[in-house]
C-alpha cells in the first residue's frame, strides 16, 4: 500500500497502477513464489538490471511497447517465435486454422455448414477415375447424431469393380513409380491446398457422418493437410536421388528407394478424413498405386478426399476408392496382386488381415498395422492438480473418446487422489452433450449403434465391479442419436479391464507412494504399448517412466491426443501396432523396397576423379 501511495497518491507519479497479488492455499502459493524467484533472478528481470549500477536508468524505465513499435517501423525486429504456419518453413507450410473461438468466424462457417448439408451427398467406389453413386442399388446413410437425419446415399463396391481396382492399380503401378518425385510431391502439395480451399465440405462431412465437434473436424482437417505436406517433403528428401554408398576406387555403389507395388489402405472410421489420407499419402509418395477401402461408416468422407486427390493431379488408374465392409475387405487382401497393406483398426482385424497374408503363399509383403490400446495417465503427488484434470478430461472425452490414443485410465497416487477425483467429477460434470455441429458442445455422439450397445455394457459392468463416480445424464435432446454421456469410474486394478474400451468412460485407480515400477508392470502386462501420460514435476520419474514402459508415444504434463504430424509421429508397439510411426521420417520407406547398384567403372575410363584431384 505504501508503495501504491507512491505512485498514485496527490501529488506524486500520477501512473495507473495495478496491484498484483496471489490468491489461494499454501500449496498454489508455493509454487508461484518460487516462479517469481526464478523470474526475478534472471539476468534480464528488471530488478535484477535496477541493481546494475552500470545499466542508464532510461534504458531500464523505457517503455517495452514503444520499443518494439520503433523496431517494427524501422525493420530491425528479430522474430524469435516463427507465425504458426511458419514453423517448419522454409521445408513446408503448416495447415491454415479458423478461430472458432471469435463469433464472427465461426457464424459464417456453420451458415456454410448448414448451407451445405440441405444437399444430401452421393459417395461410392471410384474406380479408375469413373464414379458409381446413387441409383436403386444406393443405400440410406443416417447420421449419428440424429438417425432420422439423411446424410446421403451409398453404392457398394461389387466384386468386379474391386477386381478392375485392382486390375487398374497393377497396370498404372510401373509409370506412377518411375514418375519423378518432383511432381508426386507436386501433386501432394497441391491436393492440400484443395483440401484448404473445400474446409466446409469436408468439415460438414465430418461433422454429420462421424459426429466430430466443429474443433475437431477442423483438427482433423489440418492433420490431413500436414499429411499431404510432410509426406511431399519426405518423397523429396528419399525418393528424389540415391544414396552414394563409399567403396573402392573403381566402383560406384548406389541404393535407391523404389515402389513394392499395389497398396491396399484400410482406414477406421475414428479420422475417416485424416488416417485415410496419411496413408494414402505414404504410398503415393512412395511410388504405389492404391486401393483405399475406408471404413464402412465414413464413405462420404473418403469419397470427397478422393475426389479432391484426382483433380490434385493423381491419375484415376492410380488411386482407386472401393466401398464396402469385412468381405470387400477380405478379398482385397487375398489378391496376390497387392504387394502391401496399411491399415489401422482393430487388433481382431489386424489379426484376420496378417493371417489373410500369411495363407496367400505368395510373396511376403508388409503389413504396416496401427491398433488401439489401453492407454494411461500417471498423477503423482507432485502433480498440479488443475493441470492434471484439465489434461485428463481432454484425453478421455475429447472426440467423445474415440481417438486410439485416448486415456482410459488414471492412475493416482493415494496422497493426491482424494482432491483430483473431485475435481475430475466436478470438470466432468459441467461437459455439454449434444449436437456436434453447436459450438458449445464437447461431447458428441458415438459411431453407431454396436458402439453405444458395448459402452452402455460396460457401464452396467463397472456399476457392479467399481464404483461409480460421475455418469451424466443424457439429454432429451440426445435420444435420437448414438450418444454415451461421459462417466468417471473408480476400479481396484487395471486387469478389471476386459481391454480398449473405446469411447467416453475414464476409469481411476489408486496406487500407493513409492510404487510406481508396479504402476508400469501392470501397464506393460497389458501387452498394448500406444499413448502413455505422465504428470510429476520430478524429472527422474520420468526419466524412469520413458526408460521402463513400453509405449510408443509418452506426453510429460501435458495432453496425450492430438500427436502432431512431423513433429510428434504415432504409433504403438506390442498389440498397438507394428510401426514405424506415422508422421514421422521412418514411415514411407516402409512402403518402399531398396535396389542396390554396383558398377565397375574400370571399363569405362576408370574414376575419372583421380585426374581432377590436383595431385601431383
Amino acid at each position: 500500500e505504501a508503495l501504491y501511495d507512491e505512485v498514485m497518491g496527490e501529488r506524486k507519479a500520477g501512473r495507473a497502477c495495478r496491484i498484483y497479488a496471489p490468491v489461494g492455499g499454501h500449496e498454489d502459493l508455493l509454487g508461484y513464489l518460487v516462479r517469481r524467484l526464478l523470474e526475478n533472478g534472471a539476468n534480464t528481470s528488471f530488478v535484477n538490471r535496477l541493481a546494475d549500477d552500470e545499466t542508464p536508468v532510461s534504458e531500464i524505465v523505457a517503455d517495452p511497447v514503444e520499443i518494439a513499435e520503433r523496431e517494427r517501423v524501422e525493420g530491425r525486429r528479430v522474430t524469435l517465435i516463427e507465425r504458426p504456419r511458419q514453423i517448419f518453413a522454409p521445408v513446408r507450410t503448416a495447415s491454415a486454422g479458423l478461430a472458432l473461438t471469435e463469433i464472427s468466424v465461426r457464424r459464417p462457417l456453420i451458415d456454410e455448414i448448414s448451407k451445405t448439408l440441405k444437399t444430401p451427398f452421393a459417395a461410392g467406389p471410384i474406380v479408375n477415375g469413373k464414379a458409381t453413386t446413387g441409383g436403386d442399388a444406393a443405400s440410406l446413410l443416417l447420421s449419428p447424431h440424429d438417425k432420422r437425419e439423411r446424410v446421403g446415399s451409398l453404392r457398394l463396391a461389387t466384386p468386379a469393380l474391386l477386381e478392375e481396382a485392382i486390375t487398374g492399380a497393377a497396370a498404372s503401378a510401373h509409370r506412377w513409380d518411375i514418375s519423378p518425385a518432383t511432381e508426386r510431391a507436386r501433386i501432394l502439395t497441391l491436393a492440400a491446398d484443395l483440401y484448404e480451399r473445400d474446409r466446409v465440405v469436408l468439415m460438414a462431412a465430418l461433422v454429420r457422418e462421424a459426429g466430430k465437434t466443429l474443433e475437431a473436424a477442423q483438427a482433423e482437417l489440418r492433420e490431413a493437410v500436414d499429411y499431404l505436406r510432410y509426406y511431399a517433403t519426405e518423397a523429396l528428401r528419399l525418393f528424389s536421388e540415391p544414396v552414394i554408398l563409399k567403396g573402392p576406387t573403381g566402383e560406384e555403389n548406389t541404393l535407391t528407394l523404389r515402389a513394392r507395388g499395389p497398396f491396399a489402405c484400410i482406414s477406421p472410421w475414428n479420422f475417416p478424413l485424416a488416417i485415410f489420407t496419411g496413408q494414402i499419402a505414404a504410398a503415393l509418395a512412395a511410388g504405389n498405386s492404391v486401393v483405399a477401402k475406408p471404413a464402412e461408416q465414413t464413405p462420404v468422407t473418403a469419397f470427397l478426399a478422393v475426389r479432391l486427390l484426382h483433380e490434385a493431379g493423381v491419375p484415376g488408374d492410380v488411386l482407386h476408392l472401393v466401398t464396402g465392409g469385412g468381405k470387400l475387405g477380405e478379398a482385397l487382401i487375398k489378391d496376390t496382386r497387392i504387394q502391401g497393406v496399411a491399415f489401422t483398426g482393430s487388433n481382431d482385424t489386424a489379426r484376420a488381415i496378417q493371417k489373410t497374408l500369411f495363407d496367400r503363399r505368395g510373396a511376403i509383403v508388409p503389413f504396416i498395422a496401427e491398433t488401439g490400446g489401453v492407454n494411461a495417465m500417471i498423477a503423482d503427488s507432485s502433480a498440479l492438480p488443475e493441470q492434471v484434470v484439465r489434461d485428463a478430461v481432454r484425453s478421455a472425452f475429447d472426440s467423445a473418446g474415440q481417438r486410439c490414443s485416448a486415456a482410459r485410465v488414471l492412475f493416482l497416487q493415494d496422497d493426491a487422489a482424494p482432491r483430483i477425483k473431485a475435481m475430475l467429477a466436478g470438470a466432468i460434470e459441467a461437459l455439454d452433450v449434444g449436437d456436434p455441429l453447436d459450438y458449445a458442445t464437447d461431447i458428441g455422439p458415438v459411431i453407431d449403434d454396436a458402439a453405444q450397445d458395448m459402452l452402455e455394457g460396460h457401464k452396467v459392468r463397472m456399476q457392479r465391479e467399481g464404483r461409480e463416480l460421475i455418469d451424466l445424464p443424457l439429454p432429451e435432446s440426445c435420444r435420437a442419436g448414438t450418444y454415451v454421456t461421459p462417466a468417471l469410474y473408480e476400479i481396484d486394478r487395471l486387469d478389471r479391464l476386459p481391454g480398449e474400451v473405446f469411447g467416453p468412460i475414464l476409469h481411476v485407480v489408486r496406487f500407493e507412494r513409492g510404487h510406481l515400477d508396479r504402476v508400469i508392470a501392470a501397464l506393460n502386462a497389458t501387452g498394448f504399448g500406444l499413448t502413455l501420460g505422465l504428470h510429476s514435476r520430478i524429472e527422474s520419474v520420468a526419466d524412469y517412466v520413458a526408460e521402463h514402459a513400453r509405449v510408443g508415444n509418452l506426453y510429460v504434463n501435458r495432453n496425450q491426443i492430438g500427436a502432431v504430424v512431423g513433429v510428434q509421429p504415432f504409433g504403438g508397439e506390442g498389440l498397438s501396432g507394428t510401426g514405424p510411426k506415422a508422421g514421422g521420417p521412418n514411415y514411407l520407406v516402409r512402403f518402399a523396397t531398396e535396389r542396390t547398384r554396383s558398377t565397375d567403372i574400370t571399363s569405362t575410363g576408370g574414376n575419372a576423379t583421380l585426374l581432377s584431384s590436383g595431385a601431383a
